[in-house]
């Protein structure tokens, strides 16, 4: 496993699973705007900014606002959200993730947190595992959306480690996209139907393994 020495972690939908919050957030929106929001619309902003989320919302709701509007609102939804994963604990960690974290870092890797949101250090602190992480790179520190490799190159550059020995883990197709235009291997978390261009599918990190690190 030489030449892996960094593993770079997405948030959503490989670590925790805060769809929910995001799907009731949105829901909530789309009702005081008068229409219904559905879990299968919800599926479709995996990986999607806020904005250009909620650009989408309004486009299928068929409502109009002004930019200074869309702001109001997305400030709103994220309000709702925060205020829900405030109370999110350690119960809520996906299986098995954060005992591959304590493998990775027990077998001398470097882990990093790669994720768009600009709520993950609040997610970290709630499910305590802030101090399995030797990087933290998230919306606050980024400019681009995935697929540009932006988040997962700055996690690299953070734990000082070439982009073609890190593995990135990510659950969206933009994400796994985006491990691959920074030069990186990619595991997918998730169905291998979904995640194509994926160098390896499991079904989630309590299916990883330093044995399938290797095999990549």
């Amino acid at each position: 496993m030489s030449n892996i020495k960094a593993c770079i972690f997405d948030l959503d939908g490989v670590i925790v699973d805060t769809a929910v919050y995001h799907y009731k957030a949105w829901k909530r929106l789309a009702n005081e705007l008068g229409f219904d929001f559905t879990e299968e619309d919800n599926e479709k902003l995996k990986g999607v900014s806020r904005v250009r989320s909620l650009q989408l919302i309004l486009e299928w709701g068929h409502v109009t606002k002004t930019e200074a509007e869309q702001e109001v609102l997305a400030t709103k939804k994220n309000e709702w959200y925060v205020e829900m994963i405030s109370h999110m604990t350690p119960a809520e960690i996906l299986p098995g993730a954060k005992e591959f974290l304590e493998t990775c870092r027990a077998a001398g890797l470097k882990t990093a947190l790669g994720s768009a949101s600009k709520n993950s250090m609040t997610i970290l602190e709630k499910i305590n595992l802030t101090h399995l992480f030797d990087a933290i790179i998230d919306g606050n520190k980024v400019s681009k959306a995935k697929p540009d490799p932006e988040v997962f190159l700055k996690g690299a550059e953070a734990v000082n480690v070439k982009p073609d020995k890190c593995v990135v883990f990510e659950d969206a197709i933009a994400g796994i996209e985006a491990a691959k235009n920074g030069g990186m291997k990619a595991v997918g978390i998730g169905s291998p139907q979904v995640l194509t261009e994926a160098d390896m599918v499991v079904p989630g990190l309590n299916e990883m393994s330093l044995e399938k690190l290797r095999a990549l």
